[in-house]
């Protein structure tokens, strides 16, 4: 009798235990949020599941080390508002802040995808600020893992030859992978998008060198600068959660003017050019 009992009591803690293990892993578990929430935003308010901002990411990932995310921020017609920031944050990463975008101009709408690592199942979010100072959220919850210690695609040789060449070209709203229209920057529409691209290795610092079995040092692009002429298209701050060769995808009202992009990475190396997109 007393042996069914700790069985039971056994079965009974066991499937306890399993099941807080799956909550962690589920929509919800957010103790991680709540606790750095306040050392990117201090006590700042923040609307969660805001009709503005409307995040697209796999719920399971298919490659870690390159998770694809797109992010809309768009005004209500008739708001005043504009776009002014936006910060991507994966929750459990070891340096969880990914990338800000200040953006230029008067932007009532903006689109951006880019890739990311996540290192572990986590809730992945943007936060858009709005210019009269309020924050909007989305969140996406991920499952990935291994993602900022995953090794690099290239060897170091091979990844350092050829590092800080761009690409910058015109694609179909919303196919980040289509073929490019005809025509440069001036003949697209509102809501055109550019998709810049920038070798890298993007050495998260947790990355081992498979020969000599020794961490790769952190070495990634910190900043982008991009502008048509003198005006402000966007400008970013990244981190190692932003994958190996960057790429971003943005959209921007043409101008006319010729695009411009100057970027820098931690070593101090910069990287600069004025790209037309891809005809």
């Amino acid at each position: 009798m007393h042996r069914r009992i700790r069985l039971i009591l056994a079965v009974a803690l066991f499937s306890a235990l399993a099941a807080s293990a799956a909550a962690a892993q589920e929509p919800g578990a957010d103790a991680t949020w709540n606790s750095l929430k306040p050392d990117v935003f201090g006590e700042r308010a923040i609307k969660e599941a805001s009709p503005l901002v409307r995040l697209t990411a796999p719920i399971r990932a298919e490659d870690a080390a390159m998770v694809p995310i797109e992010v809309e921020v768009m005004m209500p017609a008739g708001d005043p508002r504009t776009v002014k920031k936006l910060t991507l944050i994966v929750d459990e990463n070891p340096a969880p802040v990914a990338a800000t975008f200040r953006f230029g101009g008067e932007r009532h709408d903006v689109t951006l995808g880019t890739r990311l690592r996540v290192n572990s199942y986590s809730y992945v979010r943007a936060i858009a600020e709005t210019s009269d100072g309020e924050l909007h959220m989305a969140a996406r919850y991920v499952k990935a893992s291994g993602g900022c210690s995953a090794p690099a695609l290239k060897d170091e040789e091979a990844a350092l030859k050829n590092i800080g060449q761009m690409k910058l070209r015109l694609v179909t709203p919303g196919k980040a992978d289509g073929p490019a229209k005809s025509g440069d920057a001036t003949q697209a529409s509102r809501v055109s998008q550019l998709q810049l691209m920038i070798r890298h290795p993007n050495y998260s610092g947790l990355q081992m060198d498979q020969v000599t079995r020794l961490y790769i040092p952190a070495k990634f692009v910190d900043s982008i600068e991009v502008k048509q002429g003198d005006e402000l298209v966007f400008a970013m701050e990244g981190g190692i959660s932003l994958s190996e060769d960057p790429a971003i995808q943005f959209s921007y009202e043409p101008t006319g003017k010729e695009v411009h992009v100057d970027a820098g990475d931690t070593d101090g190396r910069k990287f600069e050019g004025a790209l037309k997109p891809a005809g």
